[in-house]
């Protein structure tokens, strides 16, 4: 059979098309046969040729169904040869990836890897094709340059196999890591070459590099440390600073970059006069309370935005829930001075609509709105909406909380308040050991359930172990018994103690006991508790026991009853339960022991901490710590019973001394705590050098004062034992850790000094 045949190449890039054959005459497609086809459907052959049976066709159409079928990216090679007037379409299909084999990723996971090449269009049982394979491969280099890996080395290796497959070897040589080698600033006067360093992440390599990895380039943190410094010109005057240009350079080797940054400072600027403009419905006086910028100081960016950010709070508490402040400046370029002109549009009072909550699959709705202060068909409040968010999460339920305040469609004057949570696990069973000097070895085992059946209940079941005691205990707590917030729970304990593991003597207590406990708010802030108490604790002495233990037991028994009520009550303004940095820590507490119980007794503490941010370039802080304790014996009982007495000295209390060694001794010299304690802590912390701004770790200097007396002791406050030194905290991923050196400055003669105290892990 003879064929008049259409050869057409489709050169690069579709540039050109030629035909291979001789020309052929227009047909009329009387059948359209295709060959070649292994997996591709011939109706897709048939969609792209966009020519039916009795169709004319010519080579200009026989030039566009090639291009097309060639763009399908599914053929390597397409012919198209008329047969009389049968159109005979024969392809070579592409291959498909049958596998794709990763050797050498060590920093990225065998799957991110697939997973950045199937984000290409490169993935087993897809199509191959070359071109998707070179730009997978540049993702994935970029991918490594984005991690500090400029050296990376990719190789492939593509093998055909049978059924017209290809396998894929991907090889990778990751290379080491490109350290920032110089940091380099041009045109700086103003601040010097540290002062600007020290306020970017990235650093030259230091001694803790090796942990923060601060001396790896990040583009993104690059451009935030820009931003810093431009902060840092703006907040100090300089209204005109600009970054000019950067350079980013790599060794020849790609080990090592330099990074070097072109400043223009320009001149230094003072505020001049600070008014107000537009409809405002505050005092003018009030706004100006508002406003951090005076006239005559300094020029501060960060000023005028907390200036215009604290009128728009207030004038989200009188009800505006959009309000519009503009702080348009007015620049005497003769006088240098900068004025400013806040222009404020409260727009109109909103109230709000409904409150709508998301995201709590577990949580009833009920345990959140009891903690929102902004009401329905109330006024909008943006202060109670903040204090709302504040109280989620500080139920710690949620890994997320964000609430938003859209508009009701329709209605200009009424917003919705739209919460959105993400639930996180509030149950967990943990183990853990830890290490303290003084308590010795731990081991910590417990079952909670912080968000019990998404009630907001907590229950908890632990076990607690360590050479001085060992506790066993069951607790529920309900902080909503009541719809006005009264709480109430119970615990219920077993705990054996060992004081002489802490050279407090050679007895051991067995303890068993119940406790029920009410909580109340009295305001936002502050809470009052009560509690009540039973418990039973049994005495296991012997000959060597201490003389005033001996006497006890000999007067009152080696068993005895207690039943005690308590009272507590705390504020905390603090801006961090583990780091603060400001506020005020206050907490109270008084226990009583009332009949029936064996003895009469009552104890008082108190504990006040108060910590200031120090106006110094590093985040300093500094924290003043006082602690009281007393007790005593009412209604006829003479002795104050041992087992409640205070203790002092060790890592949480007077550093520098044996754990519970303060105070007086008796004639074996053993510890005995007293009815009366107080200690004091002056401490400066300071970020770990190197570290910049890390939240996990800080170092700090500090001054220890304390003493225990006994009941029948005068306090006198001249005998305070006292210690100076340094200590290292970290909040570790097994817990706490803390290392300290003291030196006790006026040690007693007899004093248990240690000047070298560690703990590792959370003591219970």
């Amino acid at each position: 059979m003879k064929f008049k045949s259409m050869y057409v190449l489709l050169a690069a890039a579709f540039a050109s098309l030629s035909l291979a054959a001789q020309a052929f005459d227009p047909i009329t497609v009387q059948d359209i046969r295709v060959e070649g086809l292994q997996r591709t459907d011939p109706g897709t052959v048939f969609n792209y040729l966009n020519v039916k049976v009795g169709d004319r066709f010519d080579q200009a159409q026989a030039s566009e169904a090639i291009r097309s079928l060639f763009t399908t990216g599914f053929f390597d090679d397409v012919r198209i040869e008329v047969d009389g007037n049968i159109l005979v379409i024969t392809v070579e299909e592409r291959p498909t990836v049958a596998q794709i084999n990763v050797n050498g990723a060590k920093m990225l996971e065998k799957d991110q890897v697939k997973a950045a090449f199937k984000g290409q269009n490169l993935a087993e049982g897809r199509i191959f094709q070359q071109e998707v394979l070179e730009a997978a491969v540049n993702e994935l280099k970029q991918q490594y340059f984005a991690r500090g890996r400029y050296s990376v080395d990719v190789k492939t290796t593509v093998t055909k196999l049978d059924r017209n497959r290809v396998g894929i070897q991907i090889d990778i040589t990751e290379g080491d890591v490109a350290k920032i080698k110089a940091i380099n600033f041009v045109g700086n006067k103003v601040f010097s070459q540290s002062d600007l360093v020290a306020r970017m992440s990235l650093t030259t390599p230091t001694w803790m590099t090796w942990y923060t990895k601060s001396d790896q380039y990040s583009k993104q943190k690059f451009s935030g440390d820009l931003e810093a410094i431009k902060s840092l010109y703006l907040d100090s005057g300089y209204l005109n600073f600009a970054i000019e240009s950067t350079q980013v350079a790599l060794s020849e080797d790609k080990a090592d970059m330099f990074l070097t940054i072109n400043l223009r400072e320009g001149d230094l600027y003072k505020v001049g006069e600070v008014t107000f403009a537009g409809n405002f419905s505050l005092p003018t006086a009030e706004l100006e309370k508002l406003v951090t910028a005076e006239k005559g100081e300094v020029f501060s960016r960060e000023n005028i935005n907390k200036s215009t950010a604290a009128i728009i709070e207030r004038l989200g508490v009188e009800g505006y829930a959009f309000p519009n402040v503009n702080a348009v400046p007015t620049i005497d370029e003769e006088h240098k001075t900068v004025a400013f002109t806040f222009y404020i549009d409260p727009g109109k009072t909103t109230s709000v609509r409904r409150i709508n909550i998301y995201g709590n699959n577990l949580t009833k709705d009920q345990v959140l709105r009891r903690e929102v202060r902004q009401m329905e068909s109330a006024p909008y409040d943006l202060a109670k909406i903040k204090r709302s968010k504040e109280r989620l999460q500080q139920l710690d339920f949620f890994s997320e909380v964000n609430i938003d305040t859209p508009v009701v469609p329709e209605s200009v004057d009424q917003v919705d308040v739209n919460i959105n949570v993400v639930e996180k696990k509030t149950g967990n069973l943990n183990f853990g050991v830890g290490y303290g000097q003084g308590e010795g070895a731990i081991f910590q085992a417990s079952v909670s359930q912080a968000n019990f059946l998404g009630t907001g209940k907590r229950f908890a079941a632990d076990i607690n172990t360590s050479q001085v005691s060992k506790t066993f205990s069951l607790s529920m707590n309900n902080p909503y018994a009541t719809p006005d917030g009264v709480s109430f729970g119970w615990t219920a304990y077993l705990r054996d103690t060992d004081p002489g593991e802490m050279d407090l003597g050679q007895y051991k207590i067995s303890s068993k006991g119940v406790g029920f406990n009410f909580g109340m708010p009295t305001t936002e802030y502050n809470s009052l508790g009560l509690s009540v108490n039973v418990e039973n604790m049994q005495f296991d002495t012997t000959k060597d026991s201490p003389t005033y233990v001996l006497d006890y037991i000999k007067e009152f028994g080696d068993s005895t009853m207690i039943y005690s009520l308590g009272a507590n009550w705390g504020t905390d303004s603090r801006d961090s339960a583990t780091f603060p940095t400001k506020g005020l820590l206050l907490k109270t507490s008084a226990e009583i022991g009332v009949p029936p119980s064996d003895i009469n007794y009552y104890k008082l503490n108190f504990q006040s901490q108060y910590f200031y941010s120090l106006p110094t370039k590093k985040p300093y802080t500094f924290m003043w710590n006082i602690e009281l304790g007393y007790g005593g014996v009412y209604s006829g009982s003479e002795d104050y019973p041992f087992y409640k007495n205070f203790y002092a000295g060790g890592v949480n209390s007077v550093r520098g001394y044996k754990s519970g060694s303060l105070g007086p001794r008796d004639n074996a010299g053993n510890s005995m705590g007293g009815s009366t304690r107080f200690v004091n802590n002056f401490e400066v912390y300071v970020p770990v050098p190197g570290m910049k701004d890390d939240k996990s770790m800080r170092l700090s200097a500090f001054y220890d004062a304390g003493n225990i007396w006994t009941y029948d002791q005068n306090i006198d406050f001249t005998s305070l034992q006292q210690s100076a030194g340094v200590g290292f905290t970290w909040i570790s991923p097994i817990g706490p850790l803390k290392l300290i050196y003291a030196y006790p400055i006026n040690a007693a003669p007899d004093a248990k000094k240690q000047s070298v105290q560690f703990q590792i892990g959370q003591i219970f």
